[in-house]
């Protein structure tokens, strides 16, 4: 099958593993084309370095340029401490650039409507982008978030760590579908789900290492994946509702990060509902195939 969807991931791969899964799950699907990967927030080399490890493991080429490493809102960055200690030595992992702007703007300049933008980090370089060139946001087909709370007053970290982008980029005019907390926490992977993932190779073996290791750093026994949610309103936009186009909005001052949205005139949308059985399954399933698992026996259907 032809890919459908030609896609950058921007991601702040590393802290939480969401960004792992996500990324292993465009692997694993084969209606997108992975034209590039671009890394944002915090020691953005170490992050490109281990999206470049993850590929490596999973016998893909695919290019990747170290973004904009401080928010635009001037925000102290968060960081887990436990970023890339999995992946043994990164210095020898060399990515493409250090500049993930300018790649993000020739890139989507050089095919208008042809590129679907992935953003499942703070927005930082989404919005470097849209202020280096007129022509991306236009040029953009359409861009697919991970971000926000729109049933209450919750400040999501993507949105809270740079206010100041999320702005910028809901009101450039980009046709964008958002995936928020209240959708992607009724989703979860567990001890069921994680054996089935570890016994897909090596990267199934790391992706089990990574999520033991997030499970140990808050003291649970489970984890959100809310990045690949996200793949999924692009892919299987059959498995959710999603509602009319309208506005979206992110505060600042005392509500700093806390996100709206208005129904109406507007660019954007969000999904609204989710088939949580079927999500997780094709999640599940998509990161054994995106791992190279020989065989696709016993997958959900």
């Amino acid at each position: 099958m032809p890919a459908l969807h030609r896609v950058i991931l921007d991601t702040d791969i590393g802290s939480d593993v969401d960004d792992l899964l996500a990324l292993v799950l465009i692997l694993g699907t084969p209606e997108i084309d992975l034209v590039g990967v671009t890394t944002v927030y915090g020691d953005t080399r170490l992050r490109a370095r281990i999206a470049r490890s993850v590929l490596g493991k999973a016998g893909r080429q695919v290019p990747v340029h170290a973004g904009l490493v401080a928010p635009l809102s001037g925000r102290e960055v968060w960081w887990a401490g436990h970023e890339g200690v999995l992946h043994g030595d990164l210095t020898r992992e060399a990515y493409d650039s250090d500049d993930a702007v300018r790649f993000l703007v020739d890139t989507v300049i050089a095919a208008p409507g042809e590129i679907d933008v992935m953003a499942i980090g703070p927005l930082t370089n989404i919005a470097a982008a849209i202020a280096a060139d007129e022509r991306f946001s236009r040029s953009v087909r359409h861009l697919w978030l991970m971000g926000g709370s729109f049933t209450d007053d919750e400040p999501e970290h993507n949105f809270r760590s740079d206010d100041v982008a999320a702005r910028t980029v809901f009101a450039s005019g980009i046709p964008t579908t958002v995936s928020g907390l209240e959708i992607t926490r009724r989703i979860n992977i567990g001890s069921d789900e994680l054996a089935r993932i570890a016994e897909a190779g090596q990267v199934g073996r790391l992706i089990e290492a990574e999520i033991e290791q997030w499970w140990k750093f808050w003291d649970t026994a489970w984890n959100v994946p809310h990045d690949p949610v996200t793949v999924l309103t692009l892919t299987r936009p059959d498995l959710f509702e999603f509602t009319p186009m309208g506005t979206i909005s992110v505060a600042e001052g005392d509500d700093e990060g806390v996100s709206r949205f208005e129904p109406g005139r507007g660019v954007s949308r969000l999904a609204a509902e989710i088939d949580a059985e079927a999500v997780s399954a094709a999640i599940v399933d998509g990161i054994i195939r995106g791992s190279g698992s020989r065989s696709a026996a016993g997958l959900s259907r």
